[in-house]
């Protein structure tokens, strides 16, 4: 017998419901190709990149595989024009940057575009099977000429409100991001809530609020709970931390080493100007009560105290982007890991 539920499978075009989370900064295409390889939803995380380093990555995966991949990208709204909590912000930081004979902050960091224009030529030009947003999803004239291409679009949900809003706005599956997750929150719509509930309490509530199939997110990285998200009525899981100790994984030593501890994870936004949960370390500690800029600005703040605290060897200044299940991290390939997980989880459901 094979999976209860093919929907996703069909719409995506694999042999698995699972897919390899698209986690910005911290994946390669090889990753991306394995996961593939394996029968999952290989996914590139291209928001932090410019069109031509993301049209780069995407030909990079597609030289090692012709099955289905994801594209992800942010769409977040610019940061908004602060200047008493940038100047505030900078004050700060000064200190952290001296620590690593940084110089000064920036007094004009370059920031991140969310998704636009083009980037939209340079998806179109590649024409991947799928293309994934965090943060909502963009406006009618970048998503409209995707879905005319036939691209499947996928983007996350935190609640049932937004979950509801993602299929009206025309989304084909939803991911369900629960509390647990690692990295970035996908909250768009505060109005509907902080976007803290749990996995497995969010999952049965998004399934009987949208008729698109559900894939679950947040804490799910062994057969257990990829089989618990299916009896919940997911139609798919989708697995970020526990690919970030595969080979294919392009994050620091000191973050792989964290993760493979029992060291807790928090909610900060204290690197990026967003909520994102990580593992614990002094810097987020120390700026927890900081004033700060939005997101991206405070992200580019960041970036050059994450960089020298990679290269020192220690991360108490990096973000160790991790979800609340990372200590059940595993040194293993990513194709092995699906082709197990798969294995592994069709015994639970099928006795």
């Amino acid at each position: 017998m094979g999976w209860p539920r093919t929907d996703l499978m069909d719409l995506l075009g694999v042999r698995h419901p699972i897919i390899q989370a698209p986690m910005a900064g911290a994946l390669t295409p090889a990753m991306a190709a394995a996961a593939a390889k394996a029968g999952g939803l290989g996914s590139l995380g291209l928001a932090l990149k410019s069109p031509e380093y993301a049209a780069a990555d995407m030909a990079a995966a597609r030289g090692l595989t012709n099955r289905a991949l994801n594209v992800n990208f942010f769409c977040h709204q610019p940061s908004a024009d602060d200047p008493d909590r940038f100047t505030a912000i900078r004050d700060r930081l000064t200190p952290y940057y001296a620590e690593f004979d940084l110089g000064e902050p920036a007094a004009e960091p370059k920031t991140t575009a969310p998704f636009n224009a083009d980037m939209l030529e340079v998806v179109l030009a590649a024409a991947p099977r799928v293309a994934s947003f965090h943060f909502g999803l963009p406006p009618s004239d970048l998503l409209a000429p995707l879905k005319d291409a036939g691209v499947i679009i996928l983007s996350s949900a935190t609640s049932p409100a937004e979950a509801r809003e993602l299929e009206v706005l025309g989304t084909d599956a939803i991911i369900v991001q629960g509390w647990e997750a690692g990295g970035h929150r996908g909250v768009f719509d505060p109005s509907t809530g902080p976007g803290d509930i749990g996995t497995f309490a969010l999952v049965p509530q998004i399934v009987d609020a949208v008729s698109v199939p559900v894939i679950a997110a947040g804490g799910i990285a062994d057969a257990c709970r990829t089989a618990a998200a299916f009896m919940l009525g997911a139609s798919g899981v989708q697995i970020g931390t526990a690919f970030l100790n595969t080979p294919e994984s392009m994050v620091a030593d000191p973050h792989k080493k964290a993760l493979l501890t029992e060291r807790p994870t928090g909610i900060t936004s204290a690197f990026s100007g967003r909520p994102a949960r990580g593992v614990v370390n002094r810097y987020m500690v120390e700026m927890e009560d900081a004033t700060l800029p939005d997101f991206p600005l405070m992200n580019a703040m960041t970036g050059p105290l994450r960089a020298a605290s990679a290269k020192e060897g220690a991360g108490e200044f990096m973000s160790l982007w991790a979800g609340q299940a990372h200590a059940m991290n595993r040194e293993t390939g990513t194709t092995d890991s699906i082709e197990t997980l798969a294995e592994e989880t069709l015994k639970l459901l099928n006795g």
